[in-house]
């Protein structure tokens, strides 16, 4: 049957309170960071709002979905969607490995240099790893053996796994799909609790934390942002798995499976990046 028209839904005050949200949460945290502790209370409040927000107004995609409202032409605007929001992270980790790569490669050498050695770093050497000149804490940088290697393994395999439940889906062999979508985000909280316990590990035995000068930053930056990503990831993930135990999505109609499939890869391949440029080289 052909599509007459892009459905459009009625108003809904989901975009407004998402705004308020955001602002409280904005408020709040600024008067928090200026030692004001009423500033909690506005930021409490404002993540209380954005879920209510984010509960009611994806159950309202949901509904519309499998009411049958969305065809062809909403398929397109949402893979273009989803496809524009991922370009957006990856610009959002570019702007960070530019940072690892100017302080590496630019930064570190130019203060090392002769010039600067003589009028403001005497006895700076420009390797890497490095906090900069003027931290004089010891501290031992992090290895790539170990959970970083294990964390690599357990999420490229999430991938695969990921990959077997789209599968599933496509062939109509729900008990496939269920299964590993639900080993996916298994390995997910896996690689979530390691990292934490690599975080306490940084923090207690090597004296690396993230006011360790320039390589402290970096690091905990690049990691603790994919680390929030790797949760996000999670939580879709598992959104998904309750929609497809109620019996959602068919193998022809199924975008928002295809959608965190998407997003989980990108998140695989930001931590692939990850492993070999912060932690092997």
């Amino acid at each position: 049957m052909r599509q007459e028209h892009y459905y459009v839904p009625q108003p809904m005050p989901w975009p407004i309170m998402g705004s308020t949200a955001l602002f409280l949460m904005i408020l709040g945290g600024v008067f928090v960071m200026n030692g004001a502790s009423a500033g909690w209370i506005s930021l409490a409040l404002g993540v209380v709002v954005l879920l209510y927000m984010l509960l009611r107004w994806f159950g309202d995609v949901i509904r519309e979905s499998e009411g049958g409202k969305y065809g062809s032409w909403e398929d397109v605007s949402f893979r273009w969607g989803m496809s524009w929001f991922i370009f957006s992270e990856v610009m959002f980790f570019a702007g960070f490995f530019g940072a690892l790569f100017w302080a590496r490669a630019m930064s570190v050498p130019d203060l090392s240099s002769l010039l600067h050695q003589e009028m403001l770093w005497p006895g700076f050497k420009g390797l890497w790893p490095s906090a900069g000149p003027g931290f004089a804490e010891e501290f031992t940088p992090m290895g790539a053996l170990g959970i970083p290697a294990i964390n690599t393994l357990l999420l490229l395999s999430s991938g695969v796994t990921l990959t077997y439940a789209h599968w599933g889906l496509v062939n109509n062999q729900r008990g496939k799909l269920n299964l590993f979508l639900f080993l996916t985000i298994v390995l997910g909280a896996i690689f979530l609790g390691l990292q934490i316990y690599e975080y306490a590990h940084a923090y207690s035995a090597l004296n690396l934390k993230l006011s360790t000068g320039v390589y402290g930053s970096t690091f905990f930056m690049l990691t603790g942002f994919h680390g929030f990503h790797v949760t996000l990831g999670a939580i879709m993930l598992t959104v998904i798995l309750f929609r497809c135990l109620a019996g959602h999505f068919k193998s022809d109609h199924h975008f928002a499976f295809e959608a965190v499939a998407w997003y989980w890869h990108f998140v695989d391949v930001v931590w692939l990046l990850l492993f070999i440029v912060v932690y092997w080289l």
